[in-house]
């Protein structure tokens, strides 16, 4: 509920705050006195586009706040929980300001906002009738979602829509799958390649490195086993050999450390060194000893390192990563293997899911079809008492192609105001005011399913008087009962039933014009009744007129409430 709505430096309002309450709100005053100017400065805040021409002559700039009761309005609370948006206190401030500039800037609780927040946040609090951008049931969303409120088959909606996102996700995971398995097909004849390429050489880790070494091996055997032989006979084969030398040494090395004990060291490390050379004498031995001339395994080597040269090159640069890339392409191509299996599966899926949506969709059609003939009979009951006795409703359910997140039809509510007229969308009914009271019987229907709570009305007594008027009047307070309304009249009618009356005057400030808007009470608010009646507000008849339509909405209210 709009609690506050405080105008300032906006068109001819300097600063104007109007403190509402429950029920029915009227707002009057003489024609030209800025009553619709209050109504465009609400539609500013709930984020009607901004002109720099509303900022008032010599301000630098336009602000409108809105504070509004929030505690029991469980949609706008989970929609302000997925903006991150904290309450304060039950209250929601919302803050609207244009520069002289033509640039705009919004706040939510304080805290800076867009135009488009203003925008979501205020098609949840208010339904201004009379401005159609912000008449949430123009709407084909909203039409769709009302309809179901008033069958009472919004879980069943729910569902439709879970069931739609369902089955979207298996299709795109379907198209994913097909995707890939055309991308790996593509490629398949050159990952086929690659992977027989590289599988297919059986190749060791770190074998190029050790292929290298046995390269060198054998092209050098002649020189290794020549050079090792010769280092034998050196050491330990031949005569006289080193071996010989340093056993001839040890043995008087020995013989002198008996007589010295000082000399035993020396003589240990002779005969290490005489154990030493024999080994090495022994192994150069045997190494010429094994050495071969292979020319049909070098040419083997030679074969084998040119192929793993040419792999690296290709997928390296080490060997490992030739390694890896075989690993890689072998699992793309089992990838696709399998991949006709999941597209099998998947496609199941998808038509599992296409099933469950369809059954969802076809009990939600049901109930829409019947809703939509107790809507229809509904509301054109109520048109004839409102000035449209020709008027007639038609709830259309169009069918779709195929059922989406909203069902298996459009949902679209039209009207025609004048008998023999094909009735068309409720955007195209020419008249605001038409409209207005075309929206008035709506809610009065929906009153219990509505989620909006603020309801404001600015043309909807335009061309009616007598016992229309009285009709609307009537239809206003009903609504009233479950919505804030606010409505600018002119109609004594309507504004003698209002909870609360505010009067919008104009006046003058430091000789500017400027609009103000006060309370009525008691004896004021008699004169604004019999001034709307059209005759002298002094005159004691107007105004007792006054009182008796003042007293007849006070006897109406209590017996109500009794």
């Amino acid at each position: 509920m709009l609690t506050q709505l405080r105008v300032r430096d906006y068109a001819v309002l300097d600063d104007v705050t109007l403190d509402l309450g429950g029920g029915l709100s009227a707002l009057s005053g003489e024609t030209g006195a800025g009553k619709s100017l209050i109504v465009g400065a609400l539609s500013l805040l709930l984020g009607e586009r901004a002109a720099s021409e509303a900022v008032r002559t010599g301000a630098e700039r336009a602000v409108v706040e809105g504070v509004f009761e929030i505690a029991a309005h469980a949609t706008l609370l989970a929609r302000l929980a997925e903006l991150g948006i904290e309450p304060d206190d039950g209250l929601l401030i919302l803050k609207r300001e244009v520069a002289a500039g033509g640039r705009s800037r919004a706040w939510v609780n304080g805290s800076p906002a867009t135009v488009a927040t203003l925008t979501d946040l205020g098609s949840l609090l208010v339904d201004l009738h009379g401005q159609h951008d912000h008449q949430a049931l123009l709407h084909p969303d909203e039409q769709r979602r009302i309809l179901d409120a008033f069958a009472g088959s919004a879980d069943v909606a729910a569902e439709v829509a879970e069931r739609f996102a369902e089955r979207s996700r298996l299709r795109a995971a379907l198209d994913q799958a097909g995707a890939r398995r055309g991308e790996l097909e593509a490629r398949a004849d050159f990952l086929r390649f690659q992977r027989d390429e590289i599988v297919g050489a059986k190749l060791e880790a770190a074998e190029d490195r050790a292929h290298e070494d046995e390269r060198r091996r054998l092209e050098h055997a002649g020189e290794l086993a020549r050079e090792t032989g010769l280092l034998h006979e050196q050491l330990y084969g031949g005569e006289d050999a080193l071996s010989d030398q340093l056993a001839a040494a040890r043995t008087t090395l020995e013989r002198l450390a008996r007589l010295d004990p000082t000399l035993e060291e020396t003589s240990a490390l002779l005969e290490t060194a005489y154990q030493q050379v024999v080994e090495a004498g022994i192994r150069l031995g045997e190494y010429a000893g094994s050495v071969e001339h292979d020319p049909s395994r070098l040419e083997w080597i030679w074969t084998r390192l040119d192929q793993v040269f040419r792999l690296k090159k290709k997928y390296g640069p080490e060997l490992g990563d030739v390694v890896e890339t075989g690993r890689r392409v072998s699992a793309e191509l089992d990838e696709l293997e399998g991949a006709s299996f999941d597209l099998d599966r998947l496609r199941g899926d998808v038509e599992a899911a296409g099933a469950r949506l369809t059954e969802a969709a076809a009990r939600l059609t049901r109930a829409r079809r019947a809703a939509a003939k107790r809507l229809q009979g509904a509301v054109e009951t109520l048109l004839p008492e409102l000035g449209m006795p020709g008027g007639t409703f038609l709830v259309a359910l169009d069918a779709l192609p195929e059922a989406g997140s909203g069902g298996a039809e459009s949902v679209e509510l039209r009207i025609s105001v004048n008998a023999g007229f094909e009735p068309r969308a409720l955007r195209r009914v020419a008249s605001g005011g038409e409209l207005s009271r075309v929206m008035l019987a709506l809610k009065t229907v929906l009153a219990a399913v509505d989620r909006v709570p603020t309801l404001v009305f600015d043309e909807i007594d335009a061309g009616i008087g007598g016992a229309v008027a009285a009709a609307v009047a009537a239809k206003l307070g009903d609504v009233a009962e479950s919505h804030q309304v606010l409505v600018v009249t002119h109609l004594p009618q309507l504004a003698s039933r209002a909870h609360g009356h505010l009067l919008v005057e104009k006046a003058s400030r430091r000789g500017m014009a400027t609009t103000r808007v006060r309370a009525l009470e008691g004896e004021e608010r008699v004169q604004e009744i019999a001034r709307m009646l059209g005759g002298d507000p002094e005159s004691a008849r107007s105004r007792e007129h006054a009182r008796e339509m003042l007293g007849m909405t006070a006897r109406t209210v209590g017996q109500k409430a009794g």
